[in-house]
């Protein structure tokens, strides 16, 4: 069974894809390995997505090209 990482001491970085504005906000937190916790920056405490990294990495190369 997969645990959720325990995230309160996460540290947040926007996505550099983000435009700036206040509306397309993605954040993701480093240093959970193999895994990549995702959020929105509108909502801080509202749901986290946690992906494993070689998912994460193929979506990052779909949006890419």
């Amino acid at each position: 069974m997969k645990r959720t990482p325990d995230l309160t001491a996460a540290v947040w970085r926007k996505s550099s894809y983000s435009d700036g504005g206040a509306s397309n906000c993605v954040e993701v937190a480093d240093g959970y390995i193999g895994t990549v916790p995702v959020r929105d920056s509108k909502v801080p405490d509202g749901p986290v997505v946690v992906f494993g990294s070689a998912s994460w990495g193929s979506f990052l190369a779909g949006i890419k090209s």
